[in-house]
């Protein structure tokens, strides 16, 4: 049998539509508890649909730090990304930074974020 070595070079990465989760190695220190939305963290809401990126709160922890935000799933199980129109994604236990996409307008010669 052939182990291969694990490059920690390479940055561990869940995306779901305009969401993205990145590894980390932990939280800063000076973050606090985010909010939660009946019983879920959300981690993004859909512009037209109403439909949201979440994860049950028994399941995984939010942080904000300043505009940053981290996701804690710090029990035994993996925690479950869901999304009414994206399959759900399984994240295994560690820290993970919260990023949504962002598109730039030449137009406008702004960016914003990208809303599912």
């Amino acid at each position: 049998m052939i182990k291969r070595k694990e490059d920690k070079s390479k940055k561990v990465m869940f995306r779901q539509g305009d969401v993205m989760l990145v590894k980390v190695d932990k939280r800063p220190a000076t973050s606090v508890v985010g909010a939660k939305d009946n019983g879920r963290i959300i981690l993004a809401y859909g512009e037209v649909t109403g439909h949201a990126h979440a994860i049950m709160q028994n399941e995984a922890e939010i942080y904000v730090e300043g505009t940053r935000r981290f996701l804690e799933v710090c029990f035994e199980k993996p925690a479950h990304l869901k999304h009414e129109e994206h399959a759900t994604i399984v994240i295994p236990p560690g820290t993970y930074e919260v990023l949504q996409q962002r598109e730039y307008s030449v137009l406008t010669q702004m960016s914003r974020q990208v809303i599912d």
